[in-house]
């Protein structure tokens, strides 16, 4: 919304306190959680970090590898968290009065990159490192660092270089279009080029800094079969090839392919459910997730947190009522997920998206899994993208193409935008 209006921020500035309605049990409630954070919810986010997530996702054979091209990377070690922390982290700073402390800050110490300096997490990891094909850390906080100075996503622009790699390898890109530079997956020199002829919008840079999808669409002679995202936003570290559970939260995100909308890759790589397979009702575990998270983000609480509300909606209801003084029960909190989600979903469908919309990259529905590992040959069919899809918005209460119904509509208190759906239902 606001970058249809070229609204770059909005700054507002209080001149009164807040005030929290029940100050003394709020603050017995915020011990706890503040205990809570001390414990084995947040281990990954107090020790290594996101980072973590490389050599665990390389062992399960869901770390997308050149573009999407393989699922483990040979130089996965080289990048992990535990190398990072080893060689390159110098300081873990945390938030006010945060127990979890995860920011991992790290500083090139040596070689040409000398002095880069960056807070370094797992996505901007992965989309540098492994989906390039580049195993060097040096090189991947350089990238992040640039990113940070030109005011770039550094996931998105990971991802569209390892895109422009792999076009390059196919021959759709060739030296006289990349101004001499040679592409090839694993140069980490040409990466640490290409951010900087994004951020400048200087020759091929200037193209590839459109984002993945108006890139091929530019590009053309077939690189559109290699631009792996959702709704035109770049995809995550998560080889969803493997993880269907998670395929279906990122095929109907109502942003593309963000993993911070549905969470659902934890429930695949925790073995809580048979990744390799979706069966019959396996949405309602995903809905679960979009809704609570609809909340978190709702009452401006850090993602990071949740594993420490035990009782989820119950534990978040309670912080809002301490809060605000207003009664909230956990299943009216609920109940106002599910109503963000609709919501959600209703903008879009004024957008003009629907079922078709709802769909994933090319290269995950076309290219099984090549390596030698636990996911070798998995990908995802259309016929099990379209069950996918079927069993998601059955239990949403949507219509086969992915609109809400009226009847949906009317019990979720939406009625004033019952218009949107006019002559769709």
């Amino acid at each position: 919304v606001m970058g249809s209006k070229n609204l770059k921020a909005v700054a507002v500035r209080g001149t009164k306190d807040v005030s929290v309605a029940k100050p003394e049990e709020f603050l017995e409630f915020v011990k706890v959680l503040h205990e809570r954070m001390k414990g084995p919810a947040t281990v990954k986010y107090r020790t290594l970090g996101t980072p973590q997530n490389v050599l665990v996702h390389n062992s399960l054979g869901c770390l997308p590898t050149r573009n999407f091209t393989n699922a483990i990377f040979e130089g996965a070690e080289k990048v992990s968290g535990e190398y990072l922390n080893m060689r390159f982290v110098t300081k873990i700073n945390g938030c006010s009065s945060c127990a979890m402390r995860c920011e991992h800050i790290a500083v090139v110490p040596e070689g040409p990159y000398k002095g880069s300096m960056a807070r370094v997490e797992y996505e901007p990891l992965w989309a540098f490192g492994p989906h390039c094909g580049v195993d060097r850390m040096d090189v991947i906080i350089k990238a992040i660092d640039l990113c940070n100075y030109y005011g770039m996503d550094a996931i998105s622009a990971g991802n569209i270089i390892g895109f422009a790699m792999d076009c390059y390898e196919h021959g759709i890109l060739t030296k006289d279009d990349t101004g001499g530079l040679d592409l090839r997956f694993g140069n980490g020199e040409a990466v640490i080029k290409v951010v900087e002829m994004m951020g400048k919008r200087e020759g091929l840079g200037n193209i590839l800094a459109e984002g993945v999808k108006k890139a091929a669409e530019i590009i053309g002679k077939g690189a559109e079969k290699l631009a792996v995202h959702i709704k035109g936003l770049e995809m995550t570290g998560y080889d969803i090839r493997g993880l269907k559970t998670a395929a279906v939260g990122y095929a109907v995100s109502f942003r593309g392919a963000d993993h911070n909308r549905h969470g659902a890759y934890a429930l695949d790589i925790a073995g809580k459910v048979d990744r390799f397979k979706f069966e019959k009702g396996r949405s309602k575990l995903v809905i679960e997730i979009e809704d609570l998270y609809m909340i978190i983000d709702s009452l401006i609480v850090c993602k990071f947190s949740r594993g420490v509300y035990y009782k989820g909606f119950e534990d978040l209801a309670k912080y809002y009522t301490l809060v605000t003084g207003i009664y909230m029960t956990a299943e009216e909190l609920k109940l106002a997920g599910e109503r963000l989600s609709n919501l959600a979903r209703l903008a879009n469908v004024r957008e003009g998206f629907s079922r078709k919309d709802d769909h994933l990259p090319i290269k995950v529905m076309t290219t099984p899994i090549p390596d030698e590992t636990v996911s070798k040959g998995s990908y995802i069919t259309q016929e099990e993208m379209d069950f996918m899809l079927d069993d998601y918005y059955a239990h949403r209460g949507w219509t086969k193409d992915g609109i809400p119904t009226l009847e949906k509509i009317k019990e979720l208190g939406l009625e004033d935008l019952a218009h949107i759906v006019e002559g769709k239902v």
